[in-house]
């Protein structure tokens, strides 16, 4: 019994120093010194520009925009890339009765190569958000561009082009890249594109986004890339969310594959003033650059005729100790199916050498779905009480310093799954539970492989491994024998799903905690048999299966506790809010507005009440929609947009010609058409989309508006009365009436409407 136990020891030792090794070839490298060869990447140096381009807020339009664009040309003319600006007008639809346009100029260079097959694209976005310097988001992209070009241009020349794409007003409405997709000459044969974002300041970058069929180019990263951190299972998350980068608008137009990387931890500064060169990790700088620079030589010799159209399908891949294993895609439901196949064989295995009858291990299956259920319900719970004890933490996604919030809900996992285990062990069955659990993994890796198949091989996998290792340890006692198949299985359990759990984490925050939790969930159920070994005499078994929960219990309490020690607001790391200030200059009524759920103690009390009238609302300020929390404001001395409107009979209806101009140097300005139905239209020079037409309104948001304001035609149906109202928006609440400006423990959320301030008037035609 004693030599089993330390074979069980020895098994638990070796899969926990696995799994610490599997998640720590994940953390970037080192960055390289300024004086690095000059043929490779260097953070160092790539940071100087980070500093430049960050030095403050730099939203599209504005003055400190226009300082970072003439660097950016600066730094391309001279390495010889003869950079021009493309100066236009890019246009986003949303839903119905929705567009944004805005005028961007984006910056555009190109390395000729000596024989092209087509065009590499590296792309990434020099705009900044309104109340932040964009220090990673997106200064780690554009300075990754910068010096990936300058490494590349003192190397060998490559065989295809390589565009250099910086784009503008990513941040308001993805204009700038839908501009160049649709308007400029380099755009029009399609090519192979290269997006650099950040959503934090520093972890590992993880390439997360790809053009279907990416069989291909998965490829080329797996053989190319330096740092190969992805997931086929991110991506097919990513596809299923509303989130947009400028990757999207070269995806939607057809003509483009490519893949869209970033780094993501630190998500608390994302968007925010504290989102400055001092917070980032150089080593995620370092590592995102070696990714492109190898990437963009691979992909530079390579035949992009073939990888600039889709492949056939999309591969699975996932990281395993510092590569990228990569499989095809049509490999999903072979191995989906023979993980159901191996539980099943299992059951049947049990039952003959066993004497686990088939009646138990089915309940077994059925109780299993206590700890895949209760589980990821814990860990939102933990998240609800976090939130409870600390309510700044409402309005984010993950904390500051969350790395303590995160192994308590591990530890808390742990907790569930081993005291699910003891109850139940007795009066089910060791093997009974165990293929219970696997059986849910099966039917996971089946369910994946209907609705995400990139992500059917964290279930289906560990199921297979573990289900053939425990058919072969079944007939022999505990020993060598079952140490072996235990270690191995969980070492396969350990290599597929101890990176997702560690890159899950940050991706999701802790805020969508459940979803990490469930993959930690399936570990430990594989785990199950290593627990066995470490206690093969029953009465030490009944004994420590009822202790080691508790105990685990208690030290996932003392992580939460020490979180929140050690996790506190400060002006370093300020709880976040939102708050708006709009003024209906018709009226003159103003109010406070906040979209928060449960504003901080701050915030609260400029929207403490009565609210407005939610359609007055609505009809004054058309940007605002769904609950908000209001309260009144004193009316502040601020001049309306200047507006006219006037309307002229058309065929079947009236065209309104609209000029708005902001007497207050907006950022923004708000065009609104209502009371009819629009059926066309002209903004900025360019036609408003079918997609948003036939409403019975129509907001036009434009962003970065010609110093001369915005001009805007519409056609309208009917002769009934049409309401035409204009909104400015600035940011910036500093010297409005009442506002007594933040705590030093209270900052800016990282929303595009923080800190807004709008002013709205109408005309009546």
């Amino acid at each position: 019994m004693r030599s089993a136990r330390l074979l069980g020891l020895l098994v638990l030792t070796l899969l926990g120093a696995l799994a610490a090794l599997s998640i720590a070839v994940l953390q970037p490298p080192d960055s390289a010194p300024a004086d690095a060869p000059a043929e490779g990447f260097s953070a160092a140096r790539a940071f100087d520009h980070v500093e430049t381009v960050a030095a403050e807020t730099h939203v599209t339009g504005s003055p400190a925009n226009d300082r970072v664009r003439q660097h950016l040309v600066e730094t391309l003319t001279e390495l010889g890339l003869d950079p021009q600006v493309q100066d236009t007008v890019g246009a986003n639809p949303g839903g119905p009765g929705e567009l944004e346009v805005a005028r961007v100029r984006n910056v555009v260079g190109v390395l000729p190569g000596t024989d092209p097959t087509g065009r590499l694209f590296l792309v990434a976005h020099y705009d900044s958000v309104e109340n932040g310097p964009g220090g990673n988001d997106d200064a780690a992209g554009v300075s990754t561009v910068l010096e990936t070009a300058r490494a590349l241009a003192a190397g060998p020349q490559l065989r295809n082009d390589v565009v250099v794409l910086l784009t503008d007003a990513e941040e308001a409405c993805l204009c700038g890249a839908e501009a160049f997709v649709r308007d400029h000459p380099l755009a029009d044969d399609g090519g192979v594109v290269l997006n650099l974002e950040a959503r934090g300041t520093g972890g590992p970058p993880v390439m997360f986004e790809t053009a279907t069929g990416n069989a291909a180019l998965a490829g080329v990263f797996a053989d190319a890339a330096v740092h190969p951190v992805a997931t086929s299972f991110a991506v097919e998350v990513y596809r299923l969310l509303p989130n947009d980068t400028d990757f999207s608008p070269f995806l939607d137009s057809g003509r483009f594959t490519g893949l869209n990387t970033a780094y993501i931890d630190g998500s608390a500064a994302y968007h925010t003033p504290l989102d400055t060169p001092s917070r980032m990790n150089r080593g995620s700088l370092q590592a995102m650059g070696d990714n492109t620079l190898a990437l963009a030589r691979e992909l530079g010799a390579a035949d992009l005729d073939e990888l600039a159209e889709p492949a056939a399908g999309d591969a699975t891949y996932f990281p395993v100790l510092g590569g990228l294993v990569r499989v095809p895609g049509w490999t999903v439901w072979p191995v989906a199916l023979l993980a159901v196949g191996a539980v099943g064989a299992l059951a049947v295995v049990l039952r003959r050498r066993g004497g686990t009858p088939l009646r138990r291990t089915s309940a077994g299956f059925a109780l299993a779905a206590v700890p895949v259920v209760a589980a990821p319900l814990a860990a939102q719970a933990v998240w609800a009480l976090l939130v409870a004890v600390r309510p700044g933490y409402g309005g984010m996604t993950d904390p500051w310093r969350p790395g303590w919030y995160r192994v308590a809900v591990v530890v808390l996992v742990l907790a569930v799954v081993l005291g699910w285990y003891a109850l139940l062990r007795r009066r089910v069955g060791a093997g009974a539970l165990a293929t219970g659990g696997l059986g849910w993994l099966a039917v996971l890796g089946v369910v994946l492989a209907v609705v995400a198949p990139g992500g059917s091989y964290l279930a289906a996998v560990p199921a297979l491994a573990a289900a053939v290792a425990v058919v072969i340890a079944v007939p022999a006692r505990p020993g060598w024998v079952s140490a072996v198949a235990a270690a191995g299985a969980g070492a396969v359990a350990v290599l597929v799903l101890a990176p997702t759990i560690a890159l899950f984490f940050p991706a999701l925050g802790l805020a969508t905690g459940a979803a990490p939790a469930l993959f930690t969930v399936l570990l430990a159920l594989v785990l199950l048999p290593v627990f066995e070994l470490l206690f093969p005499a029953a009465p030490a078994r009944r004994r420590v299966t009822a202790l080691v929960p508790g105990v685990a219990l208690v030290v996932a309490g003392a992580l939460l506790v020490t979180g929140l020690v050690v996790d506190r607001f400060d002006a370093a790391h300020p709880a976040p809010t939102q708050l708006m200030y709009a003024l209906d200059a018709d009226s003159g009524d103003a109010w406070w507005i906040s979209t928060e759920d449960d504003p901080v103690p701050w915030t609260a009390e400029y929207v403490a009440g009565p609210d407005a009238d939610p359609d007055q609302l609505t009809e004054a300020f058309p940007v605002f929609s769904g609950d908000v929390a209001t309260g009144p404001a004193e009316a502040a001395d601020l001049p309306a947009p200047e507006l006219t409107a006037t309307s002229a009979p058309v065929d079947g209806g009236r065209e309104v010609t609209v000029q708005v101009t902001s007497r207050r140097d907006a950022r923004l300005l708000v065009l609104d058409v209502s009371g009819a139905q629009v059926s066309g239209g002209e903004v900025l020079g360019r036609s408003v989309p079918e997609s948003v037409l036939g409403e019975q309104r129509l907001t036009v948001t434009v962003h970065a508006p010609p110093a001369g304001g915005a001009t805007a035609t519409f056609r309208v149906a009917g002769e009934g009365p049409v309401t035409v109202r204009a909104l400015d928006g600035t940011d910036g609440l500093a010297g409005v009436p009442g506002f007594t400006g933040r705590p030093d423990d209270v900052g800016i959320a990282g929303t595009h409407t923080s800190d807004l301030l709008v002013v709205s008037t109408s005309q009546v035609l």
